[in-house]
């Protein structure tokens, strides 16, 4: 699932930054370096998270962040800026953002942060139910039990989680972030390759005694569940 971030901030050095390390890691990111640009942006097109300064020219960003909420109530906003006193973050949440950073800030910190909004919308998000199931393969999420063509399959406690996230994004292509994110609940610095061994040990369990294979690989993008 892509994450696009849109970041409306007027200090370019600092906007460049972030978009340089959010792009590095995986991210699509846009820039708008005033409020009316910023909103132009979020109206022309689809983003999973929005960052946005307070001190911004053409319109501010209290004033921005209730110009997006009367138009999507769902989507995370993080406040960016260096305005640390209490009235301040109050009128940043009563506006409607969902988190706030104050300048000068860890890089570090801002990914946790905009970790923990993009799962809590995409769990919002997911299906719910008992039963998951793609093709011949059938996950019980009570009895923990999976079974392909009627053949149970065991499982370590990891492997069922990320199959589960596999399982629930059916027919998506989910990148290695995502899966960082949702099953391993780590920053984006940690190193994936741990994602790609346990892809591995699922396909030995899941996919290897059977013709049609369900776990397969879109080489630079990330992994994809296929139930046809």
């Amino acid at each position: 699932m892509e994450r696009k971030i849109l970041i409306v901030e007027d200090e370019k050095k600092i906007a460049d930054t972030l978009k340089f390390g959010l792009d590095e890691i995986g991210f699509s990111v846009e820039v708008a370096y005033d409020g009316k640009l910023g909103y132009h942006l979020f109206c022309a097109k689809e983003f999973n998270l929005i960052i946005l300064d307070i001190n911004l020219p053409g319109m501010n960003g209290y004033d921005l962040c209730k110009a997006i909420r009367a138009k999507n109530q769902q989507i995370p906003i993080l406040m960016l800026t260096s305005m640390s006193a209490l009235n301040d973050k109050i009128e940043g949440y009563e506006s409607g953002a969902d988190d706030y950073m104050v300048k000068p800030f860890e890089f570090k910190e801002l990914l946790l942060k905009i970790r923990v909004l993009l799962k809590r919308t995409v769990n919002q998000s997911l299906p719910v139910g008992d039963i998951l199931k793609a093709a011949d393969l059938e996950m019980n999420l009570d009895s923990k039990e999976v079974k392909r063509d009627g053949k149970v399959i065991n499982l370590t406690a990891k492997e069922f989680q990320l199959l589960e996230y596999l399982l629930r994004n059916k027919n998506r292509v989910v990148s290695r972030v995502d899966i960082a994110i949702n099953v391993w609940d780590v920053d984006f610095e940690t190193n994936t390759n741990v994602i790609d061994v346990y892809i591995s040990y699922l396909r030995n369990k899941v996919d290897k005694q059977f013709e049609h294979k369900l776990i397969q690989t879109h080489v630079g993008m990330g992994y994809i569940l296929k139930d046809h």
